[in-house]
């Protein structure tokens, strides 16, 4: 007997784009706009975009949240798990859920560890090749910034940054993006966009990075490949999850490292 599966609202192109924006214009202003108006050095920005971007991350979660009650009027988890595709991972088949598909997540997270390091600078540096005006102003590089003494000096013992980087790293791959993209969006555009909603989903997750321009195609790039497709083939938003947290892991523990004075 097959296995009763939930009936999905769909968004027309018009409600995709405006929840698109809704998540895309606040990291902008927050990023471009706010962060410059509360540093002292715009140009070293240091910890504070990260906590501004970190507001726009809660926000999303805080969206996703308003969107599903407005559907459901009920947020209780064994609602608004099948309506955010947070299933265990189904036959594309016979739509059945098969617990040894949780598998399929090895080569998926493999294959986008090998893109973050292999293929995104790359991409990036295409992209900017293209487009000269969205390149990253050299104290935007967050990585770059953790390298300088002076950031390794504010780091130690500082347990305040930890906990925002901890946040950060939650509404950015679990909470935030993710949820929104796979869990909110993707289920709901396939009568806009039929079986190509994957490949709209990842050039919108693309497209909402205004607030780092210069990742742009990359982000594109990973967001349809390793994050939308998966989730849409196995109707469960945790593939994109799972493998779009590889990279806060590790910078988790990156930053853990310098914290405790080690790194």
């Amino acid at each position: 007997m097959g296995t009763l599966l939930i009936e999905i609202p769909q968004y027309s192109l018009g409600e995709t784009l405006l929840v698109w924006a809704a998540a895309a214009v606040p990291m902008a202003v927050l990023g471009w706009i706010v962060t410059p108006a509360v540093v002292a050095d715009p140009q070293n920005p240091g910890f504070t975009r990260l906590a501004m971007l970190a507001i726009g991350l809660i926000w999303q979660f805080i969206l996703v949240m308003i969107l599903l009650y407005k559907e459901t009027h009920s947020l209780r988890w064994s609602t608004v798990r099948p309506l955010l595709y947070l299933n265990t991972p189904r036959s594309p088949n016979s739509r059945e859920p098969i617990r040894r598909l949780w598998w399929v997540l090895v080569p998926f997270i493999v294959l986008t560890g090998l893109f973050d390091l292999l293929l995104r600078g790359r991409l990036n540096n295409v992209w900017v090749s293209i487009f000269p005006l969205v390149a990253q102003p050299p104290r935007f590089d967050f990585s770059s910034f953790l390298s300088t003494p002076g950031a390794r000096t504010q780091l130690v013992g500082n347990w305040r940054v930890m906990l925002l980087f901890v946040i950060s790293a939650l509404f950015n791959t679990v909470l935030g993006e993710e949820l929104l993209f796979r869990g909110l969006l993707l289920p709901r555009m396939a009568a806009v966009f039929g079986k190509w909603d994957w490949i709209a989903n990842g050039f919108l997750f693309g497209v909402y990075h205004l607030h780092q321009p210069w990742g742009i195609l990359s982000s594109a790039t990973a967001g349809t490949l390793f994050f939308a497709l998966p989730s849409r083939y196995f109707r469960s938003s945790w593939f994109g999850i799972i493998a779009h947290s590889g990279q806060s892991i590790y910078l988790t523990i990156l930053i853990l490292g310098l914290v405790l004075g080690l790194a």
